[in-house]
């Protein structure tokens, strides 16, 4: 059984969006001959209801943040590499790795089912790239928040940034720019 972890006209984080938003509607979903709702979801008005897990109030972001001494980005989460068991093969894969007979998915949300994930053909083709690009794709809002780390200090500190690290800073000022869209649209390249 589910109870209402929000209340109507709360304002909460809507993380699979990125914005705050007030809660509209509390929509239980009742189940005949039930006396407590199955679940329940909340009408944002961001067009479609949001579960629990996707929604975060402002007291226990305050409270998180309180206790972890920092101010972090909302948008960046923490992902991991899930395993999958390959199906559309059997026998013998011809390559090494961690977990023959899987594949890497990588689950960016706390469910586990949205996120990042390739075709058995492309997986076929190359797996030791893909492998690599789930592992550095897992690894991005840590680089997020890195990059956001070293332009807020060169913007708040410019005197005592050390003159190698302004490009370093002003790339990442860049990067962020281009993540967050801030502005009009900022090529990164590589130097």
């Amino acid at each position: 059984m589910a109870k209402a972890l929000f209340h109507k006209s709360q304002r909460v984080f809507v993380k699979p969006v990125g914005t705050w938003a007030v809660i509209e509607h509390v929509v239980p979903h009742w189940v005949k001959d039930v006396d407590e709702p199955l679940r329940v979801s909340y009408d944002c008005g961001l067009g479609r209801p949001f579960h629990a897990h996707e929604l975060i109030s402002e007291q226990t972001l305050h409270n998180q943040n309180r206790v972890s001494g920092e101010d972090d980005d909302m948008m960046l989460e923490r992902w991991v590499i899930d395993r999958r068991t390959i199906k559309w093969r059997a026998g013998d894969f011809g390559f090494t790795l961690a977990d023959p007979g899987t594949f890497p998915v990588v689950a960016t949300d706390e469910g586990g089912a949205g996120g990042w994930r390739v075709g058995g053909s492309e997986y076929d083709r190359d797996p030791q790239r893909i492998e690599h690009q789930a592992r550095m794709i897992v690894q991005t809002p840590e680089l997020m928040r890195i990059a956001r780390r070293i332009a807020d200090f060169a913007s708040e500190n410019p005197s005592d940034l050390p003159s190698s690290l302004k490009p370093v800073a002003q790339y990442c000022s860049l990067i962020l720019r281009n993540v967050y869209r801030l502005g009009e649209e900022v090529t990164v390249a590589a130097e």
